[in-house]
């Protein structure tokens, strides 16, 4: 089996994964020395009648709905490609910040078009790799030779374009999907020749299960995420105080903190300070989540040489101090995990409070079984014309309220008198349902987003572009039955 890296970068209609869409992807395929296989992928996604943009987001990309209808593939016709050229076994997808947005929207793609969502990224040897939380750990452990930037303010910044600025990488289009992953091979390259032991350590390490045998030694280690605090370079060093109830990994202090601090508080006060935010009074539980299967920035401590122990203004002694301090609080770690299952209580309190979840937003609601798992090989395995000519009984409720949606998205010529129906009424409740309707929000924006003024040419334009997009999409009357679906 050929082992390859995947470099990918998506271009999306805002932050949530499920309520957003793909509207560019852009990736090169490369093998393990970073040298270039095949030809770099762009390609843009047609946004369907139920999507509303963000409009800060279509600021930032310049990708109108309008552009995406005109240039671009259905989602249905992107998954096609994408599985029998890009995802091919042996594969490792890497991002710059990959593990939590682009990953996101892409399993939600999945989802959405009735595909298994995760089995992409682990079977037939495939993985994940995020260069950001790399980027991170380099700065706060191995700096030299590489230019680090600083924002307007003089604080320490990674984001993609001023790093690869800073250091004279070629990045000719930020915000461009194909631009954003060769600059990122760039990053990799820059990495890999000024720091190869720490780049090859996290390259080995991105698997959950090299990741648990690391972090399950309870010793302290050191571990880079982007909830730590920027003065400290994002890293700190850290002790597994629990493995995590309901998830494949642990709960870790940050041992910069005195334990005993938090040592006499009760559950429900633990949740408390768990909650409380940076700039909050009162001490913050610095306890965390680490996933295994996130690739999360982990290394031994014996990496901390004495120029990063300076840098990151950590003092071995006060480790050593705060780790012996915890492992006398004997009750403390059933206590932190009694206060997790309190937090989790009160998020699901929560939902149920909330209006019903779109259908759309349920992938985590749990797997489908083996026998809806056929259903959705024979499914795709079919041509578009004989889709709806198929008996397809699914156990799951989610597919079977996902199968119309899937059609009338992908192949809206193909639908009945009936299903056209059901679309426009789905179309029509997504968008103008509830007290203050979608569109209405979204027509407000942009008329917020114009009386500010000083816009440039480029960016009136697209705001014109997404107010036409918003007239199209306005539903038809119930008895309306020729609406364009394609509008």
């Amino acid at each position: 089996m050929q082992q390859s890296l995947f470099f990918y970068d998506l271009e999306t209609t805002s932050f949530s994964p499920w309520e957003g869409r793909i509207t560019q992807f852009g990736g090169q395929r490369t093998n393990l020395d970073l040298k270039p296989l095949g030809k770099p992928v762009s390609v843009y996604i047609k946004l369907t009648a139920d999507v509303i943009p963000d409009p800060g987001a279509v600021l930032v990309t310049g990708i109108t709905p309008q552009k995406t209808l005109s240039e671009g593939i259905s989602e249905a016709d992107f998954l096609e490609l994408f599985n029998k050229t890009i995802n091919t076994p042996g594969t490792t997808f890497v991002g710059y910040n990959n593990i939590r947005f682009d990953d996101e929207f892409m399993r939600f793609l999945q989802y959405r078009n009735l595909y298994d969502s995760y089995s992409w990224q682990y079977a037939n040897g495939r993985s994940r790799w995020d260069l950001l939380d790399l980027v991170r750990m380099t700065r706060a452990l191995r700096p030299d030779g590489i230019k680090w930037p600083v924002d307007s303010d003089g604080k320490a910044t990674n984001r993609l374009e001023l790093l690869s600025s800073l250091n004279e990488l070629t990045h000719e289009k930020a915000h461009d999907a194909l631009s954003d992953v060769l600059a990122t091979i760039e990053i990799a390259k820059l990495l890999r020749d000024k720091q190869p032991k720490l780049f090859s350590f996290s390259f080995e390490h991105r698997d959950k299960k090299s990741v648990a045998a690391l972090v399950n030694s309870r010793e302290p280690f050191i571990y880079t995420s982007g909830k730590y605090p920027s003065e400290y370079e994002k890293t700190t060093v850290v002790q597994v105080i629990a493995d995590h109830p309901d998830r494949a990994g642990v709960l870790v202090y940050d041992l910069r903190h005195d334990p005993n601090t938090f040592a006499k508080m009760t559950p429900e006060q633990l949740v408390v300070a768990w909650k409380l935010g940076r700039d909050d009074p009162g001490d913050r539980l610095p306890i965390k989540t680490l996933l295994f299967n996130r690739c999360p920035a982990v290394a031994p401590l014996s990496v901390l040489d004495n120029a990063s122990q300076e840098r990151l203004k950590i003092d071995l002694s006060e480790i050593k101090q705060n780790k012996e301090a915890l492992e006398k609080l004997k009750d403390f770690p059933q206590k932190v995990i009694s206060a997790l299952k309190i937090l989790d209580q009160q998020r699901n309190r929560r939902n149920i409070t909330q209006s019903d979840t779109p259908v759309d937003a349920q992938l985590y609601d749990g797997f489908f079984d083996d026998s809806d798992r056929e259903n959705l090989h024979e499914l795709h395995n079919a041509k578009p014309t004989d889709i709806n000519n198929l008996d397809l009984k699914f156990n799951d409720r989610r597919l079977s309220e996902l199968f119309p949606l899937f059609l009338a998205r992908n192949y809206p010529k193909l639908l009945t008198v009936e299903q056209r129906k059901n679309w426009e009424a789905h179309c029509r409740e997504y968008l103008l349902g509830g007290p203050t309707s979608r569109l209405a929000s979204y027509f407000k924006q942009l008329e917020e987003i114009t009386s500010r003024g000083k816009l440039t040419t480029d960016q009136k334009y697209l705001i014109e572009e997404l107010q036409l997009w918003g007239e199209s999409i306005i539903p038809s009357d119930d008895n309306d039955e020729d609406a364009d679906l394609n509008k």
